[in-house]
């Protein structure tokens, strides 16, 4: 079958689309420190374990050296390294409730009794890095020591710990300009130590309060950034944060990019709070949106289905896609959204996902030449079903049409593969 009269067609098309992803990205600088090429992937305790410091009465799930050592053996033995997941993140509430006598932070000695560098330890020994939280202003969001003085002191610390990944707070900052520049200074602290540590901010979130923060700018001193609200374990905070995201995409989407993501939150799959489509929505979303994955789950009690949805390696390879541009909601219908993701060899990831909240599955049908900014199956393409289950769909024509179901709160997430045009 011929689908085009000559190769110069193909060669166009190619040409348009790498000058459609790529125009926006070349021009912004990225911090220059050769991480998070593309999105960080592992685990941090805040929204499973929070601020539980109650050691003798739950000692199983309080923040402890043995919860960490814990969640690194498992992440080891039950496939999550292999899956992608390396980093084990600590969260608030690690510090003692003052700083030593030098001025450095401490870990608290009961629950961390071989402190930080013991752990860290332990977590490289199993292949995996360790994260940290830290707070740009005078105290954490828990109340304890917060970095504000002391930046280039606590960068020393967690270089001289191991550290790998720092999350850094912005509560108990006394104003935008102060937020501003002790996110600029931790930055080039962290540099300055030599050791490669990635640099996770919360820096747009406590400026969106007040004025629109400057993603240019951010970007050259973060590796990630947190835009919006701390995520919970329940269905109404994921459709928030992407209401949030698809609302301001026309500002943060572009930004995005190797060496610095947008961070919607924490993935809060295999707790609680949601049901098994909406938790294909978070992955599936959160993989076209080019987010770091973090999960903040209890990898000792994991049900099967939710160890196998974040271990999907399909959907993991669309979130880490090496051409590192995020996606973005190409439309919003009556019951559905459609998002869509450029990938690269001319691929594409598109979510179909059902907006809807009583009834049955919705049929929805799509015609091919509106994704991919006209080009994802010019003049063909190989569609492929990722989730909820995996399914080949064949081969499919430009003029074709997509017809699938999606079941109430739940997302098909599709990979469309360009033929070669020869």
């Amino acid at each position: 079958m011929k689908f085009c009269s000559s190769q110069r067609l193909g060669s166009v098309l190619a040409l348009f689309f790498f000058a459609l992803v790529f125009w926006d990205v070349l021009g912004v600088r990225a911090l220059d420190n050769g991480l998070a090429r593309t999105p960080t992937m592992g685990w941090l305790h805040w929204e499973r374990f929070m601020c539980n410091l109650d050691c003798q009465e739950e000692p199983d799930s309080c923040i402890s050296e043995q919860l960490f050592m814990q969640m690194a053996e498992l992440m080891v033995s039950d496939g999550w390294k292999d899956a992608g997941y390396e980093y084990v993140c600590i969260d608030d509430c690690w510090m003692a409730p003052q700083r030593d006598s030098k001025g450095r932070l401490q870990a608290d000695p009961q629950r961390f009794p071989g402190g930080i560098r013991r752990l860290a330890n332990y977590v490289h020994s199993k292949g995996l890095k360790l994260g940290i939280y830290a707070d740009v202003g005078n105290k954490t969001c828990a109340g304890f020591p917060g970095s504000f003085g002391y930046y280039d002191i606590d960068a020393k610390t967690f270089a001289d710990w191991g550290v790998d990944l720092l999350k850094f707070d912005g509560c108990h900052c006394d104003s935008i300009n102060l937020l501003a520049k002790g996110y600029k200074h931790m930055s080039l602290a962290l540099n300055k130590t030599g050791r490669s540590i990635v640099y996770s901010c919360e820096w747009p979130l406590y400026m969106w309060p007040l004025h629109q923060p400057n993603y240019k700018k951010i970007r050259q001193y973060c590796n990630h950034w947190r835009n919006f609200a701390d995520i919970y374990d329940s269905w109404e905070s994921i459709k928030l944060i992407l209401d949030w995201t698809a609302s301001n995409q026309d500002r943060i989407v572009n930004i995005a990019g190797p060496g610095g993501w947008n961070d919607p939150d924490m993935l809060v799959i295999g707790n609680f709070g949601l049901s098994w489509d909406q938790q294909v929505t978070q992955m599936a979303l959160w993989a076209i949106m080019a987010a770091p994955l973090f999960m903040s789950n209890d990898l000792r009690q994991i049900n099967p289905q939710a160890k196998a949805l974040l271990q999907n390696k399909d959907v993991i390879a669309v979130n880490q896609d090496p051409l590192g541009k995020q996606g973005y909601r190409l439309r919003k219908e009556k019951d559905i959204e459609v998002w869509e993701r450029p990938l690269s060899n001319l691929a594409w990831a598109v979510a179909l996902r059902n907006l809807k909240e009583i009834g049955g599955p919705l049929s929805y049908t799509t015609s091919l030449v509106s994704l991919g900014k006209g080009v994802a199956c010019n003049p063909g393409c190989f569609i492929t079903q990722l989730l909820p289950m995996k399914k080949d769909y064949g081969f499919y024509g430009w003029t074709s049409s997509f017809k699938t179901q999606i079941n109430p709160t739940g997302t098909v997430l599709l990979k469309l593969e360009a033929i070669s045009v020869n």
